[in-house]
């Protein structure tokens, strides 16, 4: 009897021993990339009350946190500026944890559906262009880093996610966000740093799936009924209030510099300017729940594809939404991918070239972010016209002085009175040495008095215009045309 309760008490102080040592989220671990030269935070749970003291290697300073009334801390350590030596970090509560092999660096989110999501790997039947170049080369990489959080759905905010970092290698590499990893590797071999993707996204969501209960309630008329929301969207990645609860909350008190966004496919269709205006919100909730100011937003157009039909226009109407949308979102960045798909991929919603989607995100930020002028970043973008006779000559902005042709420009469509739009049958660009500005003009044979023009403004459709610094010019109309 005496050595069962001998037993028994030794269980309850192992128990309790167990039960007092500081947890930490899952995104706090070996591996990981904190965001460099900043008040980086760290926050996790300890018995109501208790102190815990957290020892940083890089300069020995001890900070402390007190667990609140349901055992929550957080506090704020100063990171050190980005190196490629391994760091370290030890919780105390009164039983040390230590997390090893932590760089300073860069810090990304890679948000959005299933073109972010899509791995190095790529899907069935949907590969990513150069696979085993981009393996074999990953060797160079060792500096980036990822961390996928789980694709969960949940009604309420989750404060926790079930991941890890993994550091880039030809053995890991091929599950990565394919986007997010070529822009890690311009970026870290660029700067010489470090960089972190956090991974939070899901295949086929919509811009609503991510937004709180209060905003779609104050904005939207979205259900918040569970029952409802099931019964509206059968196939679970449509629905709304949930991603964002499960997928994206636990990520938010991790200090991070940006967030990268590829989304939109599955609203195609949304009327008017919904788009724009909820993806604005969106960024603004996510700006205020990072609680990290304006921090940089850079997204990707949707790519050419099939929808309803290749000559449809539903997925040009969301593109325009998309171009609308850097207007309403301080500080963001629009990347185009006109020509990021092959003509044999009208039915193919995940294109193959998967690093020219990144490398001009990392252009963006290059430019934008880290301050390198040299890098040109920008789309270019239709900015006026004027029409004499049978011919329209546009300008444009962002050309970087020219494009990377001087005639048969393609993709162009115009139109009369009778809002019939027809190829283009000639076009030629012309520069005014006097002003250094570029300009193109175009007509057709069967428009004689055209007064609309329209670039790839179709489902699927590709053009070839592109500025000086190889970026594709963003598909556009003139008219204002249902």
């Amino acid at each position: 009897m005496k050595k069962f309760f001998g037993l028994l008490a030794l269980a309850l102080m192992i128990g309790a021993n167990a039960e007092a040592k500081v947890r930490l989220p899952h995104l706090l671990g070996d591996n990981m990339v904190l965001q460099q030269q900043t008040d980086a935070r760290l926050w996790g749970w300890a018995d109501a009350g208790k102190t815990v003291k957290v020892t940083v290697s890089w300069n020995n300073d001890t900070y402390t946190a007190k667990a609140d009334a349901q055992g929550k801390w957080k506090l704020t350590v100063k990171t050190p500026e980005a190196s490629f030596t391994p760091l370290s970090i030890t919780f105390d509560d009164g039983e040390k944890t230590t997390l090893n092999n932590i760089l300073s660096g860069e810090v990304w989110v890679c948000a959005g559906q299933s073109n972010m999501e899509m791995t190095v790997k790529g899907y069935s039947d949907c590969p990513v262009e150069d696979y085993n170049h981009v393996v074999a080369d990953a060797v160079h990489s060792s500096g980036v880093r990822h961390a996928k959080i789980p694709s969960v759905m949940r009604m309420t905010p989750q404060e926790d996610a079930n991941t890890e970092w993994i550091d880039c290698n030809p053995n890991t590499v091929g599950d990565f966000s394919a986007t997010g990893y070529f822009f890690a590797r311009m970026v870290s071999r660029t700067l010489s740093i470090p960089v972190g993707l956090i991974e939070a996204n899901k295949g086929g969501s919509r811009v609503e799936g991510w937004l709180t209960r209060e905003n779609l309630q104050k904005y939207t008329d979205e259900s918040l009924d569970s029952l409802e929301i099931v019964k509206k969207w059968p196939i679970d990645m449509n629905r709304q209030l949930v991603w964002g609860n499960g997928t994206f909350n636990p990520i938010l008190n991790y200090t991070v510099k940006g967030i990268l966004f590829y989304q939109g496919c599955s609203n195609v269709g949304d009327p008017g300017d919904q788009y724009s205006n909820r993806l604005a919100l969106l960024v603004k909730q996510w700006r205020e729940q990072f609680a990290l100011g304006d921090i940089p937003f850079y997204f990707v157009e949707i790519a050419p594809y099939i929808y309803g039909g290749v000559n449809e226009t539903p997925a040009a109407y969301l593109r325009e939404q998309q171009f609308k949308a850097q207007s309403l979102i301080p500080n963001s960045g629009l990347v185009g991918t006109n020509d990021g798909s092959y003509p044999y991929e009208t039915e193919n919603i995940h294109p193959t070239q998967k690093q020219k989607v990144g490398e001009r995100l990392a252009f963006l930020a290059l430019n934008e972010t880290y301050g390198m002028e040299g890098i040109r970043c920008k789309n270019p973008s239709f900015k006026s016209m004027t029409i004499k006779d049978n011919e329209v000559t546009m300008q444009f902005d962002n050309t970087y002085v020219g494009f990377t042709r001087q005639y048969g420009f393609e993709g162009f469509e115009i139109a009369g009175e009778d809002k019939v739009f027809h190829k283009v049958t000639k076009s030629h660009s012309t520069m005014s040495w006097a002003t250094g500005s570029v300009s193109i003009t175009i007509s057709s044979d069967e428009v004689p008095h055209p007064v609309a023009v329209r670039y790839c403004f179709r489902n699927f459709q590709l053009g070839n215009v592109a500025n000086m610094a190889g970026l594709p010019l963003i598909p556009f109309r003139t008219d204002d045309w249902d």
